[in-house]
């Protein structure tokens, strides 16, 4: 699959210097903080939308609409609240937002789902509208990044971007952010992570031939090279010789300056997973494998989206500690998280991916073709597997946060939920991208 407009995005726009990143000044000494003093990690909230600096320094970034966004504050409700056994989960009636209780979606009574309703069974936690005022400050603000900072995609598939409505998506997932500049580093990525998955991968011109070199040489965006004066420049070019990599490297950059050390060693790493979860699922394709479930799953641990709840407490402002974050019982509760959430995704996505060439792999197809039942059993089944999950996660975390009750760490799966209820929203109604299979 090849077009001028995928060409121009591989190939990348001219002008942009040999970083591939339009110049932008740098910050007085005075305003950068000393490498010293680790706190604040993040600015104060109460800032306003068209305030442009990256949070952490003074950075400008290009000018947006003046729109003023108080800081949203980390909601004050239990624990329970959030994260609940799944004792509890029965019969809570849908549209209801619980407090304690999940909500199981009810079965249409005259067949095929309405555009935007739950997925009829599955098991999540519906959520309050994101606020409106923060979703088109921050969106504003990330096309500005995207479209002009670093010339992501080419103008036609505008509205593709615009579709996909990650401004909406970060509010929802992120309630306790304290400023719009805090979602900005979870929406960068957010949008760098899908350029590399569309054009290295799938539907931009992606291609499972040669992506291995293709994500290695992306992944020195987000985790620089160390060699020689000699041979470093050549690196160095490469960061703009597409788009993906123009949109890591930006991102990344923005991120380093706001995380502590260990919170960008910690975002590496999920993406060497999240790479590695790519690999296999190439693999698969070009030998036109089919996984058995369990190997599935297991891809899906890795090809998942853990990167992007494991970054909640940078987005919070605050900084879960390395030793609480490595803990195992906090390694299994983002597992589960992620787990869950991209199940989700199988399950939303599914339709969209039936109009795909070839056999799309996803969770309902796996079971259908491996357990030898119809599409529409396969495509059940999998919503059970994913209510099993998400109450495993909920039973995990309820389970951490009694047997160690340190705030950062109890915030910190306060983070996570809300990102999994946040992602649950997020597909759920975006009916620009999805719409439910006639299973009911």
């Amino acid at each position: 699959m090849s077009s001028p407009a995928i060409e121009r995005v591989l190939r990348g726009p001219s002008g942009l210097g040999t970083s591939g990143l339009k110049p932008r000044p740098q910050a007085p000494a005075d305003e950068v903080p000393a490498p010293e003093v680790p706190a604040p990690v993040l600015p104060a909230p109460e800032v306003s939308a068209a305030e442009t600096s990256a949070p952490g320094t003074s950075v400008p970034e290009a000018a947006v609409p003046e729109v003023s966004v108080p800081a949203t504050p980390a909601p004050e409700l239990p624990l329970s609240a959030f994260l609940v056994p799944p004792s509890v989960t029965s019969s809570v009636p849908v549209g209801v937002t619980p407090t304690a209780e999940g909500s199981v979606a009810e079965a249409p009574t005259g067949g095929k789902p309405r555009s935007g309703d739950p997925i009829p069974g599955l098991y999540h936690h519906p959520i309050a509208e994101p606020d409106p005022v923060r979703v088109e400050a921050l969106s504003a603000k990330l096309k500005v990044w995207a479209m002009e900072e670093i010339e992501l995609y080419p103008p036609e598939w505008e509205k593709d971007f615009d579709g996909f409505s990650t401004g909406r998506y970060m509010v929802a997932c992120h309630p306790d952010a304290p400023s719009v500049d805090h979602l900005m580093l979870a929406a960068r990525l957010m949008v760098a992570e899908n350029a590399v998955d569309d054009c290295y991968c799938e539907d931009l011109g992606g291609s499972p031939i040669g992506l291995g070199s293709r994500l290695l040489l992306a992944h020195t965006a987000l985790d620089p090279l160390h060699t020689t004066p000699e041979y470093h420049p050549g690196w160095e070019a490469s960061l703009s010789s597409d788009a993906p990599r123009r949109a890591y490297h930006s991102a990344m950059e923005y991120f380093t300056r706001a995380a502590t050390p260990s919170q960008s060693d910690r975002f590496r790493h999920d993406m060497a997973r999240l790479h590695l979860g790519y690999l296999a699922e190439a693999a698969w394709d070009q030998a036109d494998h089919v996984p058995e479930v369990w190997e599935y799953l297991a891809m899906r641990q890795f090809n998942n989206f853990r990167p992007c709840p494991t970054i909640t407490d940078t987005v919070g402002g605050y900084e879960l500690p390395a030793e609480l974050h490595a803990l195992p019982a906090m390694q299994r509760v983002i597992a589960l998280a992620g787990n869950a959430t991209t199940i989700v995704n199988d399950l939303y996505s599914y339709t969209k991916e039936l109009s795909s060439p070839g056999l799309h792999l996803n969770l309902p197809v796996v079971i259908s073709e491996r357990e030898g039942v119809s599409r529409k059993e396969g495509y059940l089944k999998a919503v059970e597997v994913h209510n099993d999950l998400q109450r495993a996660f909920e039973a995990e975390a309820a389970a951490l946060a009694v047997s160690c009750p340190v705030p950062a760490l109890v915030r910190f799966l306060r983070g996570v939920a809300a990102w999994v209820d946040g992602n649950h929203y997020w597909h759920q109604t975006n009916t620009y991208r999805y719409t439910l299979p006639d299973f009911w």
